[in-house]
């Protein structure tokens, strides 16, 4: 008997199967009877639909999805969803839609159902407050759109969605920087899909997407905050777009003597914001490497593939004393993978070739592989040391966050720290009087521990993972204050 989905349906996507012939159309086709994906409720899409309409044109409306129970729950919203508050719009109930849709943009053949051209018209994460059968109230957390809204159903059957507060969506406030898209962590996919993939290097330094507009550039961190005064060297990059506007993802890296990305040199200039920086711009200059393009002159780029983008960005000719757009490789992963262990590198980045582009998302159409184990993790203590580090940090007690969102405590630190590090380490600290730890530590731990908020995120190499949920041997590699503590996950 196949798994049973959430819910308690027998099978949620039949109406979607009975509709589509998966040798005909692009969109996905889960086989009958395969588990359905699980995920956390959070996920929205809005597609922009346009289907052909004889010698009159076309038609457009939007389809509205809302990740629910393993699937997508669908209305077609002809006129589009409101972004005024207030404003109500009908909404058409349609057939759930599988997961696998919300990363879904392109043609569907002429002759088959929904034919005509689908693109990302707005992804990004929801909130339920409110969920019935027939009245739904959502916080959106998007491009496009953001704050309450509601879907209800009237008396005649039909629905309407209506956005309740006056709450600006980010692209108002934050037009050029949209929240970079982040890859989940796995293998190199298999020798009979890897045509389908693009590869580029993973480089180990720190997300940023640049803003140019007006011949000013705007650097904005994985977080959405403004680095630009860190990296005064990257300052030139409007002037090798030769007056067009643009939005670039990329990553900031400090290079070692040899030229390979070196992350504990970066450290040194992540968190410098005073008179300093020009010295230390000087004296270690970051390299800004650019490997995607998001914007060109206006033009929204988020919904073309990979590939196109690719493209795009190969044909701006980018390279400069202190930018540079990296190399990519549409197929041979197992080549690429090699190469960069042969270099040195930290691993590759696996690209599906027609995947879009979801702003603040973490897609499995990106997928880092990682030549070292390497885990991001939240500190919530620290012991003190002994002989030279004696009054102060020895060691730093961490966990990882686990499904509920409880902190459970993966190990301690004490290497891989210059003092200095030390010393700005427990600056940052918030002193707390009870563990931040989920359950029972042991007493060797907790008894001369000093209890701290867990807000500060840092990174470690690792040997393994025990079979208790330790991490053994980890060097500390430093502190990711581009990375939340609730976006912090157990890599593979």
């Amino acid at each position: 008997m196949p798994p049973r989905p959430r819910g308690g349906r027998e099978d949620p996507l039949a109406e979607y199967r009975a509709k589509r012939d998966p040798a005909r159309t692009a969109e996905p086709v889960p086989a009958a009877g395969s588990a359905p994906p699980t995920g956390n409720d959070d996920t929205f899409i809005v597609q922009e639909h346009h289907t052909p309409r004889g010698r009159t044109g076309e038609r457009v409306h939007w389809d509205l999805r809302l990740e629910r129970d393993g699937v997508l729950k669908s209305w077609a919203v002809p006129k589009g969803p409101p972004t005024e508050a207030g404003t109500n719009r009908l909404a058409v109930p349609t057939e759930d839609h599988p997961l696998e849709y919300a990363s879904f943009a392109g043609d569907i053949a002429a002759g088959e159902y929904g034919g005509g051209h689908v693109t990302i018209w707005d992804a990004g994460r929801y909130a339920t407050e409110k969920w019935l059968d027939d009245h739904i109230t959502v916080t959106f957390d998007g491009t496009r759109l953001a704050g309450r809204y509601v879907l209800f159903r009237l008396g005649d059957g039909t629905w309407n969605v209506r956005k309740l507060d006056a709450t600006p969506a980010p692209a108002q406030t934050r037009p050029d920087a949209p929240l970079p898209m982040l890859a989940s962590a796995g293998e190199l996919p298999g020798a009979e899909d890897d045509a389908q993939w693009g590869y580029e290097f993973k480089w180990d330094g720190v997300r940023a997407v640049a803003a140019v507009h007006g011949g000013v550039l705007g650097l904005t961190s994985r977080k959405g905050t403004d680095i630009t005064v860190r990296y005064p060297e990257v300052g030139r990059l409007p002037e090798a777009l030769t007056g067009h506007d643009a939005v670039l993802d990329g990553e900031i890296v400090a290079m070692d003597a040899a030229g390979r990305p070196d992350f504990g040199a970066l450290q040194n200039r992540m968190h410098r914001t005073g008179p300093e920086v020009p010295r230390m711009a000087a004296a270690e200059p970051v390299t800004y490497l650019v490997f995607d393009l998001l914007s060109w002159d206006g033009e929204n780029l988020l919904g073309l593939p990979y590939a196109q983008r690719r493209e795009r960005l190969d044909a701006l000719g980018l390279a400069g004393h202190r930018w540079a757009a990296t190399p990519w490789f549409p197929g041979g992963g197992a080549q690429v993978l090699a190469a960069s262990q042969e270099n040195g590198l930290e691993g590759v980045i696996a690209k599906r070739l027609a995947s879009v582009y979801r702003p603040g998302l973490r897609s499995p159409d990106w997928r880092k592989v990682k030549n070292i184990r390497s885990q991001a993790v939240v500190v919530g203590g620290w012991r003190p040391g002994q002989g030279r580090r004696a009054g102060g940090i020895g060691s730093l007690l961490f966990g990882v966050p686990d499904d509920e969102g409880r902190l459970v405590y993966a190990g301690h630190v004490g290497t891989g720290f210059t003092e200095q590090e030390l010393r700005d380490v427990q600056r940052m600290f918030t002193a707390r009087t009870t563990s931040p730890f989920h359950g029972t530590l042991p007493r060797e731990v907790t008894r001369d521990a000093h209890w701290v908020e867990p807000d500060l995120v840092g990174e470690v190499a690792y040997a393994v993972w025990t079979a208790d949920g330790r991490l053994r041997h980890p060097s500390w590699r430093g502190v990711r204050d581009d990375v939340e503590p609730d976006d912090v996950v157990m890599e593979p």
